[in-house]
């Protein structure tokens, strides 16, 4: 009796399965590098929207809390936000605001405002502030000054006051010079500025003249009534070199 021929069975190759598992191996690597990559932009995307939204909003930004050099807005390829024009524009409108103040209560020809390269200047004739040869500030400008106050509220840019007179002596009881009256009279605005208005003490500097800042003839009536006056300067925080006057007086 013919034998059987043994049947052998066939073993597929899987040879192929070991280069198929590196290639899922690569791939996997892949989508998590590609994952960890859009993280990182997110992140980069979200603090530049925090930024620019600081810096309308007035917020303290990013810059100012990061000082790492890997930080993503010190990145010299992303612009870097101009400053002075910021601070130009929000400083034209608070001149707007005051010179609407002025306006309203008919004191055009004796308050004058004016945006310069040191700031933002409010200069009060000495008519409306003080009796002759005193610094007591009179009741009647309290409104005007309380709405000064409001306004520079709005900032926390420094503030200088500074007292000027005209070339006439003065030696009376209580001030022995034109000194003492123009820096008396500063300090008088100032603390009415604080007590009343409600400003920050540590944001001022006074500062006095006497007769020596004229912007008129002091040998005329008219010229040494211009001298006699008062200066609120809203400094800048950030001033453009060598920048003459911006806009014109009110």
């Amino acid at each position: 009796m013919a034998k059987k021929k043994a049947h052998h069975e066939e073993h597929v190759d899987e040879s192929w399965l070991l280069p198929y598992s590196d290639l899922l191996t690569l791939l996997l690597a892949l989508f998590i590098v590609m994952f960890a990559i859009s993280q990182v932009d997110k992140e980069k995307l979200q603090k530049m929207a925090s930024e620019f939204e600081a810096i309308f909003s007035g917020q303290t930004s990013i810059l100012e809390e990061e000082s790492s050099p890997s930080a993503v807005l010190q990145d010299s390829s992303i612009p870097q936000p101009d400053n002075y024009a910021l601070e130009d524009s929000l400083m034209n409108q608070l001149k707007l605001i005051i010179e609407e103040d002025i306006k309203s209560k008919g004191y055009e020809d004796r308050v004058k405002v004016v945006l310069t390269k040191e700031g933002l200047e409010i200069s009060i004739l000495d008519v409306m502030l003080f009796d002759s040869g005193d610094a007591e500030v009179l009741q009647s400008v309290h409104p005007l000054l309380l709405q000064i106050a409001d306004t520079l509220s709005r900032v926390d840019n420094d503030i200088k006051v500074a007292g000027h007179t005209d070339n006439v002596p003065i030696n009376n009881d209580q001030y022995r010079s034109n000194w003492d009256l123009s820096a008396m009279r500063a300090i008088n605005v100032m603390n009415f500025l604080v007590d009343q208005g409600g400003l920050q003490p540590e944001r001022f500097l006074i500062q006095c003249f006497s007769e020596y800042s004229p912007i008129a003839d002091n040998s005329t009536v008219e010229g040494r009534a211009k001298n006699r006056r008062v200066e609120i300067f809203l400094t800048r925080k950030y001033p453009r070199a060598g920048s003459e006057a911006i806009s014109g007086e009110s």
